[in-house]
């Protein structure tokens, strides 16, 4: 089974590969990470190639795209995507908070890949926007908080992964 595992930076990318690490090696894995992080592939213990994308919406403290700028962003990623995504064919896309998974979930539904989302551990009683706007492609929605599970139907609890 091929995995697509996106890698969103700092705290976001330790979940996921504390995730894979449980996971283990009968995987074979494929990593998607935004062009601009620097460390995240660095921290990868299991093999996969590694690929990048830009980022769907600015990271930057204090500052918020506007509608028009994250949506030309979001197509800029989804171009940059689409070649990857044809190329590793994956059986399933996980991913777990930042606005860089919300391409691969939209483009992996498309070609037909169960989409996993396994919510951040800093989310309490609310989702993360990318996981509100990819919510009724997820096919398993893991939440590491009871109150995300009552809220929403397709939840799993599991526990905290931290």
């Amino acid at each position: 089974m091929r995995m697509l595992v996106v890698l969103g930076e700092g705290g976001h990318t330790r979940q996921m590969l504390q995730l894979v690490d449980q996971l283990g090696s009968i995987y074979e894995y494929h990593y998607l990470m935004a062009t601009q992080d620097q460390l995240s592939e660095g921290k990868i213990r299991l093999p996969g190639p590694v690929y990048r994308i830009d980022r769907p919406r600015t990271k930057v403290e204090g500052h918020t795209d506007s509608l028009l700028v994250a949506a030309w962003h979001t197509l800029r990623s989804l171009a940059q995507l689409w070649p990857i995504i044809r190329r590793v064919r994956p059986d399933v896309v996980i991913g777990n908070g930042p606005s860089v998974a919300v391409p691969p979930a939209l483009l992996g539904r498309l070609l037909g890949a169960q989409i996993i989302w396994v919510e951040t551990a800093s989310r309490v009683h609310d989702l993360t926007t990318s996981a509100r706007l990819i919510y009724p492609l997820i096919d398993l929605l893991i939440v590491q908080w009871p109150q995300l599970q009552a809220r929403y139907p397709k939840a799993i609890y599991a526990g905290r992964l931290l």
